[in-house]
């Protein structure tokens, strides 16, 4: 029995301590040869044959910022064209072929640089290398492809516009970078349907030039061969002046301020707060990362045990650095119930000023660095994770030996160092508040935390805040009668047809759409503010359609959330006229 009970202690005693950590994973990288090509192109290539692959990465110093005055977006669309249309190949013709030899092949453009890549087994690294070369070197940017991609584009923005995140985004991008062209979130509808051949073929002749571009190559490659055959490849690919571009000096933040996106009807609330912080090839790089893990970088973070786990105002809070070429920011962020959001702010802006005064604990500080060395060789095991690796650190021009020194920089950093770099890069009284969500609602709880205040709708178009201000004093608005409500859905309208009949703060009614006819039920109106169930059916189902709105007048407009559609779908709507 005294054996059984010593057993059991055991057991318990093993429960309540963690498991001792594994030995740090070694990183060792295979040796990297550099050359450059005749042409003036700088070419990186490791021979990693522990799998039959092989990956090639163009990189070129050139992305969404270098954009030609009054051609936003003239850079995505670009790379997104390169493989629609070649002088040899046409678009249906390219993705035969690549198909054939089981390769992937696609191009990007990100806001420092654009990327085209190549990967596959290394048996086909020469054909792959002639589709490679024939993307870069002679693309055509065919008329229907183009116009494709157009309506593609604009109806993908129609859709952003729907998601919180990107509302939220296209704030801060704009509040935090001022006039530099990193406060471009998204080329407007109207820059899309500008864009023209000759527009991107220029950009295409100014930078796809080699001397403004590094090549990486990974891979079952022998460097002797692959030399030969870059050199001849690329032997008709001509250098030019490149010139640097001048952007506009990063603004100065002097006070905090609040700004909300109007989403009327939502139930949700997604706060960002953010700053001016680093540039990519810092000297406070590895304390700024080490700072961040700690204080929001995951699920062990201070945000995210403070917020979720205590608080259980979210799914999750989270910060993040973003280090760009010339210039980054500090952003914190959480999507939290509206009725939470001044209790979640409270609790954002404790987070921030305790990172910055008080020193974290040598628990915190040691796993942190813990998970920032263990999961660096996780990362670059594979060979597309090496090859980004290797790419990055060519186009940001960080040192020969930053891979290799990554682990033994983030461990010799110190809480002191940690503390310095939270107080330097972290600004509470001078952050850039953003809010999207129901205004009426977030303006009640967020307005006391800054005396500078802006108010948009989802289109990005300044509200006027005395009028929102005034609202929440109005007696409850009148609804009954014909409305007519417009959803946008994916692209496609979705009209319905309302009777409401309201009497007090209750609100009943029918619906008539192309879903069928149905009711309201649970209709309540509270302000401004329209809350209730749509009921109908759609092949014999019945469905529940919860509506949120705020009505103004005879002017209505908010979310609709429809099962299996994902994000609540935002709606406008009028009151007919009476005779």
């Amino acid at each position: 029995m005294a054996s059984d009970n010593k057993i059991e202690h055991m057991n318990d005693e093993f429960r309540t301590q963690a498991p001792a950590p594994l030995p740090p994973l070694p990183f060792n990288l295979p040796p990297t040869i550099k050359r450059t090509l005749s042409c003036g192109l700088k070419v990186v290539s490791v021979h990693d044959d522990r799998q039959p692959l092989v990956n090639f990465r163009l990189m070129l110093r050139s992305g969404d910022i270098h954009d030609p005055e009054g051609g936003t977006g003239v850079s995505s669309a670009v790379a997104s064209l390169l493989n629609e249309g070649t002088e040899n190949y046409s678009s249906k013709e390219l993705a035969e072929e690549v198909d054939r030899l089981g390769a992937s092949l696609s191009a990007s453009s990100a806001s420092d640089h654009s990327i085209v890549k190549a990967s596959s087994l290394s048996g086909f690294s020469s054909e792959l290398l002639d589709l490679f070369v024939e993307l870069i070197l002679r693309p055509v940017f065919p008329e229907n492809e183009l116009e494709l991609y157009k309506q593609n584009t604009i109806e993908g923005l129609k859709y952003q516009r729907s998601q919180p995140d990107f509302l939220a985004d296209e704030q801060v991008a704009r509040i935090v970078y001022g006039e530099h062209p990193y406060s471009v979130n998204a080329p407007d509808p109207s820059d899309i349907r500008n864009l023209s051949r000759e527009a991107l073929k220029e950009f295409h002749a100014a930078r796809y030039v080699p001397n403004n571009a590094v090549l990486v190559a990974v891979g079952a490659i022998d460097p002797d061969v692959l030399d030969k055959e870059l050199e001849s490849r690329f032997a008709d690919w001509s250098s030019r002046d490149v010139s640097e571009s001048q952007f506009p000096s990063l603004p100065e933040r002097t006070k905090r301020t609040l700004t909300i996106v109007d989403r009327p009807g939502s139930s949700q609330a997604n706060i960002v707060l953010s700053n001016l912080a680093i540039d990519r090839r810092s000297p406070d790089y590895f304390p700024v990362l080490v700072m961040n893990q700690v204080l929001g970088a995951g699920a062990s973070s201070r945000l995210f045990m403070n917020l979720r786990e205590e608080k259980g105002y979210t799914y999750g809070a989270y910060s993040r650095i973003y280090a760009r070429r010339f210039g980054g920011s500090f952003e914190a962020n959480a999507e939290v119930r509206t009725s939470v959001t001044g209790d979640s702010l409270k609790e954002f802006f404790y987070e921030l000023e305790r990172i910055r005064t008080d020193t974290v604990s040598e628990a915190e500080l040691k796993d942190a660095k813990s998970f920032l060395t263990g999961v660096f060789p996780i990362r670059v095991e594979t060979q597309g994770g090496l090859i980004g690796q290797i790419a990055a650190q060519q186009i940001y021009g960080l040192p020969d030996d930053y891979l290799e020194t990554y682990a033994g920089n983030v461990s010799a950093v110190t809480a002191e160092e940690v503390r310095r770099a939270a107080e330097t890069y972290i600004h509470p009284d001078k952050i850039a508040l953003v809010i999207v969500g129901d205004a009426g609602d977030v303006l009640k709880q967020a307005s006391d935390y800054a005396e500078d205040i802006e108010v948009f709708d989802t289109e990005s178009k300044r509200k006027d805040l005395g009028a929102l201000l005034a609202a929440q004093d109005e007696p409850d608005a009148e609804v009954s009668g014909e409305w007519q409500i417009d959803i946008s859905a994916q692209g496609q309208d979705l009209l319905i047809k309302l009777e409401l009949h309201q009497e007090g703060t209750s609100v009943k009614g029918s619906l008539d759409s192309m879903l069928g006819q149905g009711m309201l039920r649970d209709g309540t109106v509270s302000g401004t503010g329209l809350k209730g169930i749509l009921v109908t059916e759609m092949q014999g189902q019945e469905i529940e359609l919860e509506i949120s709105a705020s009505v103004q007048g005879d002017e209505m407009e908010g979310l609709i959330t429809i099962p299996l559609m994902g994000e609540p779908l935002p709606f406008k709507g009028s009151r007919a006229e009476t005779e």
